[in-house]
């Protein structure tokens, strides 16, 4: 089988965010055609396309009520298949989000369930109280409890949600739910889809619903974190389905350890061809995702080469539409916002794996300017919110926890001008824009040679024609205070990259030496001399 996965240089667009065409707000599928220029002289080959289903939009499209039909905020079919055509014009494939841990409680199944229909019971989880109260102890993503009232509360029954109580878990137990999702994945597979990102894949299937053992979040994940019920899914879908289409599959995999993603990406055992893990992505908090602490390069080098070192084949990112910006993060988003957006891109893409790049990254977006909880649509955050309320935990001190690490930092409009609507909308976005859109702006930053959105074309440029970088091992050379070193190598040749996360200039380490490939700083010349503040710098040797 083709691994064609290995040579993707991969942007995800977050629809609703990415490109309005009609002034209302929300972005949408013609829009996204209107950009493909960028997108194609940027460099990438694959976008991953955030949800367009149907949906009622309780979580911004992963709760799907027709997982065939295209919801009229982005468009209609004939829109999507434009887009398909004319992204394979450009030498562009296009990967879809797959949500089947869950639907939307507005889905056809579950309204049917609803209506008294035994074969759509059967298609959800749903379980009778226990005690006078819910069917077990166990917490939720969303830092809700998992169970809602189904139907009469009389009936004393419940269905669960991992997530929102707009979304409603399936039960994998039940076989229909199986051939519903196959017929799913051939629909679009036969349009003409690359492949799926997997959300929450490794949650699907419940072991059981015991009681859990209490902890300070996620109580009874035991139950249904990555248990073999699962490993059996993914491998019959890749068996029946994947295969025939040659697709490929990148999953979501929360919570997972190396020796689990080793397990989930193995070739022998053929479920997904590579996962995405939040080790790195947790280098900054304490315990869960919302009690930050300050980041310590060191930290993150770490979690990266474990990573690296550990596993065949990573997905490489920084940034999605559930994290903060990488700026923000673990850059600086003041002063050497430019210069860190860069270092970060040259660490990016000079790292072993598919690399994955959130909108907006390529120009250095920042996170969003929120002034409050109300210009917060993120649903998760707002229940945080409410949970932290409960704890006793003053607003200032709630305020700061979520404005720092709310998933609508990621999810503010692309800016594309300075012009009023940032070049996004005609009209009033669903989601502010960041008032900083006036200087940071694809616009203003491709019209700079020496911009984040062309050192990101020349990063794309030398991956896509070298073989050090496809295929070359990875050694860490160097990971001490703000510096980090590591080697490439392949057939003898190597590349070393290093990269600074101070904001002075730093000595280069004995033993760093070779030609001067590529520097983030123009007028660079010896290879050598002491590093820039947050440079990245690339030597042949």
């Amino acid at each position: 089988m083709s691994e064609k996965w290995k040579q993707a240089i991969v942007y995800q667009i977050y629809p609703r965010s990415f490109c309005d065409s009609d002034g209302d707000g929300v972005g949408d599928i013609p829009g996204i055609l209107s950009k493909l220029d960028h997108l194609a002289e940027l460099g990438i080959n694959t976008i991953w396309l955030s949800p367009v289903y149907a949906s009622p939009n309780d979580d911004n499209g992963y709760d799907i009520s027709d997982y065939k039909a295209i919801h009229p905020d982005f468009g209609t079919m004939e829109d999507f298949d434009r887009l398909l055509a004319e992204a394979k014009g450009r030498g562009i494939d296009i990967i879809m989000d797959l949500v089947i841990n869950h639907t939307s409680d507005e889905h056809e199944w579950f309204r049917r369930a609803l209506a008294g229909e035994e074969k759509y019971r059967s298609y959800y989880v749903i379980k009778k109280g226990k005690n006078g109260g819910v069917p077990n102890n166990w917490g939720n993503f969303f830092a809700d409890c998992p169970w809602a009232p189904f139907g009469d509360a009389a009936n004393d029954e419940w269905y669960l949600h991992l997530f929102s109580k707009k979304q409603p878990d399936l039960n994998w137990e039940n076989p229909e739910v199986y051939d519903e999702i196959k017929e799913i994945l051939r629909f679009w597979l036969d349009k003409g889809v690359a492949g799926f990102r997997c959300d929450v894949i490794n949650v699907i299937h419940k072991n059981s619903y015991a009681d859990g053992k209490k902890q300070l979040a996620l109580t009874g994940i035991e139950h249904y974190h990555s248990t073999e019920g699962c490993h059996d899914i993914l491998r019959r879908l890749r068996r029946e389905v994947l295969d025939d289409y040659n697709a490929w599959t990148v999953g979501e995999t929360v919570m997972v350890d190396l020796q689990q993603a080793k397990e989930l990406c193995s070739p022998e055992r053929r479920e997904l061809d590579m996962v995405f893990a939040f080790e790195h992505m947790e280098c900054d908090q304490i315990y869960v995702k919302w009690f930050k602490t300050k980041f310590h390069p060191i930290r993150l080098m770490r979690c990266l080469t474990k990573w690296q070192t550990g596993l065949d084949w990573n997905s490489v990112y920084f940034e999605n539409h559930d994290q903060p910006r990488s700026v923000s993060r673990f850059g600086n988003d003041g002063r050497y916002r430019v210069q860190s957006a860069k270092m970060l891109a040259g660490l990016l893409l000079s790292l072993r794996g598919t690399v994955y790049i959130y909108q907006g990254q390529e120009i250095g977006m920042t996170n969003g300017d929120f002034a409050s909880l109300n210009e917060i649509m993120d649903i998760e955050s707002h229940n945080v919110d409410k949970m932290a309320k409960g704890l006793g935990i003053l607003n200032p001190w709630r305020w700061r926890l979520i404005r720092k690490t709310s998933r609508d930092n990621a999810r503010t409009p692309m800016q594309w001008s300075a012009a009023p609507g940032a070049g996004f909308t005609a009209g009033k976005p669903w989601l502010q824009i960041n008032r900083n859109h006036a200087r940071i702006n694809a616009e203003a930053d491709r019209a700079d040679p020496d911009g984040i959105f062309a050192f990101y074309q020349k990063l794309i440029a030398l991956k896509k024609q070298s073989d050090i970088l496809q295929k070359g091992s990875f050694t860490q050379l160097h990971a001490k205070g703000k510096l980090y070193a590591f080697a490439r190598e392949y057939n003898g040749r190597k590349l070393i990259a290093v990269c600074s996360f101070a904001g002075r200039t730093l000595p280069l380490p004995k033993g760093l030496c070779g030609k001067l490939l590529l520097s983030s700083y123009t007028g660079t010349a010896d290879a050598a001399a002491p590093l820039q503040p947050w440079e990245f710098r690339l030597l042949e040797c």
